[in-house]
Formats: C-alpha cells, sequence, structure tokens
C-alpha cells in the first residue's frame, strides 16, 4: 500500500479543500521573524499594561502575545491585533515564494471542480495580499482569516471551518482541511471535516498519525498530482 492512498481516498470524498495558510501555502515570517513580531507587539502591550507586556515578553509567537493582550482588555487586545495585522501584511511582502506545491495545489483543486477556502488564524488581510503578490487569488473562493477580536474562535476551535463550509454553501463534512498542527486535526475533528496532515518536519508525520489524521503528505505537490491524476 503506498503512503498516497489514504491521500486519494481524502481527496477523491472532498467537494471543497480548505488549506491552512501558514506552511501549507505561505511561511508567513520567513522574512520578518515571528519573534521580532512577537517583541514589537510586547512592547506595545508592556506599555500599557506591565503585568501583560511581561507575561507576553515570555511568548515568541506573535498570536499568543495577541491571546495576552485580549485576556487583559478588549481595548488592548484590539491596539495588538492591529499592529499584528500590519505587521503580517508587512511580512508576507518579504515572505518569499508560496510554499513548494502550494500554487500547483491550489491550481489543481480549482481544475479537479473543487471549491478552495484558505482559513487561517493570521489576518484575511495578509492572506489576500499574499495571494494577489503571486497571482494566486483567482483560485481561492473564500479566505477566512483570525476572527476579530475573539481568539478564542481560532482552531482548535472549529469556528473557521465552519464559516468557510457555510460561505461556500456546504456542509463542512464534505470538506478536507490541509494543515501542519495538531490544532488543524483537532478543529476538523470538532467540525467533523476530514483532515490532511502537512509533515513539513520530519516529526510531524508521526504526530499526524497518533492525532488520527486521515492522511499524512509530506509535500504539497502531492495534492496536485493526486488531484491530476484524478
Amino acid at each position: 500500500m503506498t503512503h498516497t492512498d489514504p491521500l486519494t481516498e481524502t481527496l477523491a470524498n472532498a467537494r471543497v479543500v480548505l488549506f491552512d495558510f501558514d506552511g501549507p501555502v505561505c511561511d508567513v515570517f520567513a522574512g520578518l521573524p515571528a519573534p521580532e513580531v512577537a517583541r514589537e507587539l510586547t512592547a506595545l502591550l508592556a506599555a500599557q499594561d506591565e503585568a501583560a507586556g511581561a507575561k507576553a515578553a515570555r511568548a515568541d509567537d506573535p498570536i499568543e502575545v495577541l491571546r495576552i493582550a485580549h485576556e487583559a482588555g478588549s481595548g488592548l487586545g484590539q491596539r495588538v491585533e492591529q499592529a499584528l495585522t500590519a505587521a503580517e501584511v508587512r511580512a508576507v511582502a518579504l515572505a518569499g515564494q508560496p510554499t513548494p506545491g502550494a500554487a500547483e495545489a491550489l491550481r489543481a483543486t480549482r481544475a479537479a471542480g473543487r471549491g478552495v477556502a484558505v482559513v487561517s488564524d493570521n489576518s484575511a488581510e495578509c492572506v489576500q495580499a499574499f495571494l494577489e503578490l503571486h497571482g494566486l487569488r483567482e483560485y481561492v473562493t473564500e479566505i477566512v482569516g483570525r476572527p476579530s477580536e475573539q481568539p478564542h474562535l481560532m482552531r482548535p476551535n472549529p469556528f473557521p471551518l465552519i464559516t468557510a463550509a457555510e460561505q461556500m454553501h456546504i456542509d463542512v463534512t464534505s470538506c478536507t482541511l490541509i494543515g501542519d498542527s495538531l490544532t488543524d486535526v483537532q478543529a476538523a475533528h470538532a467540525a467533523g471535516a476530514t483532515v490532511i496532515g502537512y509533515a513539513d518536519e520530519p516529526h510531524k508525520a508521526d504526530l499526524f498519525g497518533e492525532a488520527q489524521a486521515d492522511a499524512v503528505t509530506e509535500h504539497m505537490q502531492d495534492i496536485a498530482d493526486v488531484l491530476t491524476a484524478a
């Protein structure tokens, strides 16, 4: 049995393919490192709330700093979120080319008559900017970015997947999500969607297997190849 069998089956049953953005489509912070953005946001936060700033100083993930800011207060959360969105838009302009095989996967999914949505904990603005920059916007029907001022609705909450399915007038159980983290697998399971783990690092294949992802792939090009062959 080849490793593509579960992948072929999962894609065959998917009427809509949901692509996580950071990883499967783009290395968002390749040119503007995430820890640098986290520090920038932490400085903004610390100026307003010393305790929250101290807590955020231990985080090198901008999304984690955002969560801490929202916990500290909605006004603070809004300010940090605006700064993060601006940083993400700057970051994707410096991020370089799409993930190898990602552009081919997006095109092949559309050519195979499937719907395509991007679901992301990053801002819809940065997803839009990156897709436009690389001539890929036409292949994506819907973009569901970070739910504004509601960090609790980010994955592993199934909300982004359910929202994308609703926008595409399809039951979420007819969708498959391609994601590169355990929260993607958890969100898909919670929504009743299938999930393909994108193992861009060797240890992730085992993690996704244990978490019962429906399929695992190490290359986004495999998605394109399977759909083109079908």
